[in-house]
């Protein structure tokens, strides 16, 4: 079988790619491991930048963000009992739109099979060769059989766990890892919102945020340690602890039944470049940020965004310079999510260096939530920037 661009992942990053390529009349096949309905199912990121609600728009792909997508104009920054809300809209002109990741899945799942290009579920035994010559291929089983599919150039959307990445030879990239001592507890509860925006808790307890997914779903999670047993969070225990830490005056926690948990550990994660040869990494495959900057779906879309541009241009006038500038002109946006997500993180949690390092980070929250300087700051990093400039 022979494509232009094979794309292995079918989650935001490589569906993304997928509809941008088609749009161009640019063709490709799309391999994921797992079955549609768990990609449609998968819970992720919540949290949309305008720019990525901007592209999914004009591409065809935002009828249904924009119907259900809960647009939020401003955070509220709450710690020592008090609430203090960072106006973005007002800062900075744009907004953020809570849609959550496994919607934007089915949506572009949707546009793919209308557009009939090939999306191939539960593709098993997945391997890169030759990604240094100018006809790599990868091999494959689907439904029992094993398949190769020779391409011009590979797309490396799998995620952090993924086959792509490790295909690169050793001694290519170079890594930047962190590993934070405490994860996320993350519930799903069948409640209304207590609040019509994200709230981001600092407490001596520890971090909290109040989110969202529906006007009927709340989404909400607590800091915990990387290894704490999830068994040891019974429901009763999660509300009671989640009371003590949005405990405000003149304001409640609204209730429900809780009918997803989990705690996922906080890393921040880059390698470098993105590229090698015919393979080119995007998304999850290539960085991953702590959750508190609400960045990782909107850094995988960017980075498809400029992989898709490069691509076209390849096509189209046969120039190499946007593929080969693709990893420089990502990183810039990487780092600076690095970064935000970085100072959210440390903002916010307990991060365990006694009464100095808490007065510190309460002085950081004062200072965020009485300038407007620095509010602006924050704001712009949250909607996001303005997109990187394409080849």
């Amino acid at each position: 079988m022979r494509t232009q661009v094979g794309i292995v992942g079918a989650g935001p990053a490589g569906l993304t790619l997928a509809h941008l390529l088609d749009l161009e009349g640019i063709e490709s096949v799309v391999l994921e491991a797992r079955s549609r309905d768990y990609v449609e199912k998968r819970v992720r990121a919540g949290v949309l930048e305008q720019g990525t609600v901007d592209l999914l728009c004009a591409t065809g792909v935002g009828d249904r963000l924009l119907r259900d997508g809960l647009r939020h104009e401003g955070i509220e920054l709450r710690y020592l009992g008090t609430g203090h809300r960072i106006a973005m809209t007002e800062l900075t002109g744009r907004a953020i739109t809570v849609y959550g990741q496994q919607e934007v899945v089915k949506d572009l799942i949707a546009a793919r099979l209308a557009y009939r290009g090939p999306l191939l579920f539960e593709a098993s035994d997945v391997v890169l060769h030759d990604i240094e010559t100018e006809r790599p291929r990868i091999t494959y089983v689907h439904d029992g059989a094993a398949h190769e599919l020779e391409c011009d150039v590979i797309a490396g959307c799998d995620g952090f766990h993924g086959i792509c990445r490790p295909s690169i030879p050793d001694g290519v990239l170079t890594f930047y890892d962190r590993e934070y001592p405490f994860g996320w507890l993350g519930i799903l509860a069948s409640v209304a919102p207590s609040s019509d925006e994200l709230i981001y808790c600092r407490h001596e307890r520890g971090f909290a945020l109040h989110s969202m997914r529906s006007p009927a779903v709340t989404r909400l999670y607590l800091q915990v340690a990387p290894d704490e047993p999830l068994d040891e969070w019974p429901d009763d225990r999660i509300w009671e602890e989640l009371h003590l830490r949005f405990a405000m005056e003149g304001w409640s926690l609204n209730e429900g039944p809780i009918f997803e948990k989990a705690i996922t550990p906080m890393r921040s994660f880059v390698a470098e470049p993105m590229q090698h040869g015919r393979l080119f990494l995007a998304g999850d495959a290539a960085h991953i940020v702590p959750p508190t900057g609400a960045k990782g779906l909107n850094l995988a879309v960017n980075d498809v965004r400029l992989l898709s541009a490069a691509l076209v241009n390849w096509y189209s006038s046969g120039s190499t310079g946007g593929l080969d500038g693709y990893s420089a002109a990502a990183r810039r946006r990487v780092w600076r999510a690095q970064d935000f997500s970085s100072y959210m993180t440390q903002l916010l949690h307990r991060l365990g260096g006694g009464p100095f390092e808490a007065a510190l980070q309460l002085s950081r929250l004062e200072y965020v939530t009485h300038s407007e300087i620095a509010a602006r700051s924050l704001a712009e990093n949250y909607v996001g920037l303005p997109p990187t400039p394409t080849f």
